[in-house]
């Protein structure tokens, strides 16, 4: 439900084992075979059906979407800030 609030977005699951070892898999396989232009809709045509988990609590949104725009800040800060010191 967390990710659902913060994201403003439905969650799917799949019911399978490992469904994160699964997505991360299909995101390996889509990057070895992107050079083909093969789309990651066509290298998961074949993963099981996801199933609705849960949607966004109404009224969610308008607390984390300043949480999320200063998460964002935060992260560029970071990476700026690493890469001027390499």
């Amino acid at each position: 439900q967390v990710l659902s609030d913060v994201f403003n977005a439905p969650v799917f699951t799949i019911d399978t084992a490992n469904s994160a070892c699964l997505g991360s898999a299909y995101r390996a396989i889509h990057g070895l075979v992107a050079e083909r232009n093969v789309s990651l809709a066509d290298v998961v045509k074949l993963a099981p059906e996801p199933r609705l988990a849960v949607t966004p609590t109404p009224g969610a949104e308008e607390l984390y979407r300043p949480l999320l725009k200063r998460y964002a800040e935060l992260e560029q800060k970071v990476i700026y800030s690493s890469a001027s010191s390499c």
